[in-house]
């Protein structure tokens, strides 16, 4: 990755405020909604504007989405709203917690994977595991006859713990602040509860959701996923296309049979997707092809 996008680099002149994150954007933009939510549907709103309007009932993914796909953006907008009042029947009290908990959770092990993948992949690694696991809990919810409404960032930040664990297995991590056991440990305990989850129908709580991000958080980490291509793809093809047309050949050059670019230029592309990644995005040819120009630029220079 670059070195801008490591947490022990500042630029100078960064002062007393730290670098503002990714992580710090996505619990500032959950907390607004929250707030947002509570104030539009408190009675002092109502009572100045005739009306009570509910974000979370606008952003909520609901579980009969599949006969009204016009509310398609729900299966991201869900992942930034909370428990709130207008998802409790008149006169319910409601849990400041669900949101507490989650945001505390992406601060703790989001900040060292922000660390890994650099700001931009960690957003969209962040947004597509809040879709991934809301897709897999419309699919187990199918099943059921009541429509049911899904709201919080739990899909997203068990896919961030996931990560977490692979990267980091044995840190020490302190449940409720007071216990310490190795990371590992912990996502044990999250899947032994989340697995005897699923089996309660009468659960409030989206455990398929969990179980879906955890896994999508092991895949990425696994494999190594570089999500660039959603919002980089369409570019990179045009870049590739025009680099095609003109294309300058040098002696150290692979032959035009081998279908390959200039080596000068696959190092230009790859350190770039390394600045905008992080290096957890490279690919094992491209591994390879760094350590290739790396060596012939030692045998010049030698």
């Amino acid at each position: 990755m670059g070195y801008q996008d490591r947490g022990y680099y500042r630029s100078p002149g960064s002062g007393f405020a730290p670098e503002w994150t990714a992580v710090n954007t996505i619990i500032a933009l959950n907390v607004a909604i929250w707030l947002a939510n509570f104030i539009f549907t408190g009675d002092l709103f109502r009572e100045f504007f005739s009306l009570r309007f509910s974000l979370n009932d606008m952003l909520c993914l609901k579980s009969d989405l599949p006969r009204h796909l016009w509310r398609f953006w729900t299966l991201l907008t869900y992942g930034f709203c909370h428990d709130g009042p207008s998802l409790q029947p008149p006169g319910q009290p409601y849990s400041l917690w669900h949101l507490i908990f989650n945001m505390l959770s992406l601060w703790f092990f989001g900040r060292p994977i922000e660390a890994i993948l650099g700001k931009a992949e960690f957003l969209r690694f962040y947004c597509f595991a809040i879709v991934f696991a809301g897709i897999i809990w419309l699919v187990g919810e199918q099943t059921f006859g009541p429509v049911a409404r899904l709201v919080g960032a739990s899909g997203a930040v068990m896919a961030v713990l996931a990560t977490f664990i692979w990267y980091y297995p044995r840190e020490q991590v302190l449940i409720y602040g007071v216990f310490p056991v190795p990371a590992w440990a912990l996502g044990v305990l999250y899947l032994v509860s989340d697995l005897q989850g699923t089996g309660n129908p009468s659960s409030h709580v989206a455990h398929l959701a969990h179980l879906a991000g955890a896994g999508f958080g092991l895949f990425y980490a696994w494999q190594r996923i570089d999500l660039s291509w959603i919002t980089d793809g369409p570019g990179e093809l045009l870049a590739a296309w025009k680099k095609r047309r003109l294309r300058i050949v040098r002696p150290d050059d692979p032959p035009d049979g081998d279908d390959q670019p200039p080596l000068d230029q696959e190092v230009d592309r790859i350190l770039e997707k390394i600045s905008r990644s992080g290096e957890a995005s490279l690919t094992a040819r491209e591994r390879d092809t760094l350590t290739r120009a790396s060596r012939r630029l030692k045998d010049r220079r030698g």
